[in-house]
């Protein structure tokens, strides 16, 4: 009666490591999936317009260039801006 309560607990033992394992991997398959989803998310954010800033800020960065040319025209032609 010992020895079959013994491998009992031997085979819910094994079982219970190989599922553990199992968990384990599916765990470390996901992180290293996720990470690697991050990983292209920057390298996305990397990739810049030319002048080295996002589409957004590249347009405000115009207007306010556009704006400083239209002053120093102003100054420059002998109207006060």
């Amino acid at each position: 009666m010992t020895s079959t309560l013994m491998s009992e607990q031997i085979v819910i033992a094994a079982a219970a490591l190989a599922g553990l394992a199992i968990v384990s991997l599916t765990t470390l398959r996901g992180w290293q999936g996720w990470l690697a989803l991050k990983t292209r998310e920057l390298d996305g954010r990397r990739a810049e317009p030319e002048g080295g800033l996002p589409s957004g800020a590249a347009r405000i960065e115009l207007a306010d260039l556009k704006e400083r040319i239209r002053k120093l025209e102003a100054i420059a032609s002998g109207v006060d801006p």
